[in-house]
């Protein structure tokens, strides 16, 4: 009787364990969400905020001695801090500032680490190191750069089929394709901020005066995609011959969706390929432990028996 009582008790403060961490774990949550609310009550975010703030004017101020002062350098980076979303005057600095940054972090610390703890590391590998680690950190912004730019273009490409349907019945309802291209770019907001934002200093730009096939094309410098270099041919063109905008940009929806579809039946084509190295490396073994362990047992029993 007291025998079979134990595994109701364990149980019992199984569930009671779980029941405690998970109301615990919500207390936790709560009490984060009312700290932070606080937090923003009492101007602590303006706080950090200005924190950044000084940050960026550090790096800016080390950029200024550090980076390039060359006119067409500093352009073609200008473009590509562009094309990331970071478009303030200031920006080449920060980054080239940023850089620097990152360089004398990380080989302060691979020093300190040297001083602290690799007491024997001869001098040669310690000036290999030290060079390694200066030149990740010079190499590093350009990393999250980059992984920044592709993720907007990726936003930009998923969102496009859904904006071009939106401006085809803006354009159909009798609205100016400028005035269309500012209606999506406010609907979109909700779905995808990329292209709320791109549209947005497209609709500036026209408002500012500029030509609709020059902002056209300023777009697509911001962007960095084929399929919007190809659309805004398109537009120019379909503007520059008096044909047909609704007709031009419903064939250029089709497209568009037809590549993002194709795209996802892509992916999911390459998913059983990458599932096969995680399925080999930890499913698989378990699976024999648990499928031959028994039996492999079960023979060590029988041939420790009939020694």
């Amino acid at each position: 009787m007291t025998a079979s009582i134990y595994p109701v008790a364990a149980a019992a403060l199984a569930f009671l364990s779980v029941l405690g961490l998970s109301v615990g774990t919500a207390g936790l949550l709560r009490q984060r969400r009312r700290s932070r609310a606080v937090r923003a009550k009492l101007g602590m975010d303006a706080e950090a905020r200005k924190g950044r703030r000084l940050l960026a004017g550090l790096a800016r101020r080390l950029g200024e001695k550090t980076g390039p002062h060359d006119e067409e350098e500093s352009t073609g980076l200008r473009a590509a801090l562009a094309r990331a979303g970071l478009r303030s005057p200031n920006a080449p600095m920060v980054y080239w500032g940023v850089k620097c940054l990152c360089m004398l972090v990380l080989l302060g610390a691979f020093l300190a680490l040297r001083l602290l703890v690799l007491h024997t590391l001869p001098l040669p590998a310690t000036l290999t190191a030290g060079a390694t680690a200066a030149l990740a950190g010079l190499y590093l912004p350009g990393l999250w750069l980059h992984a920044r730019t592709s993720e907007r273009r990726k936003a930009f490409t998923n969102g496009l089929p859904d904006a071009l349907d939106l401006l085809v019945v803006c354009v159909e309802s009798g609205m100016g394709l400028d005035q269309a291209l500012y209606r999506v770019g406010v609907e979109m907001a909700h779905d995808c901020l990329v292209i709320n934002e791109e549209f947005r200093i497209l609709n500036l730009e026209l408002r500012a005066g500029k030509a609709r096939a020059d902002a056209l094309r300023s777009l697509a410098e911001r962007v960095g995609l084929d399929d919007v270099n190809s659309l805004v041919t398109l537009l120019i063109q379909s503007d520059a011959f008096g044909t047909s905008v609704a007709q031009t940009l419903r064939v250029y929806s089709d497209v568009m969706r037809t590549k993002r579809y194709q795209r996802a039946e892509e992916m999911a084509a390459k998913l059983p390929v990458k599932l096969l190295v995680p399925l080999v490396t930890f499913i698989f073994p378990a699976l024999f432990v648990v499928i031959g362990g028994p039996a492999v047992i079960s023979l060590l029993g029988v041939f420790g028996a009939g020694k």
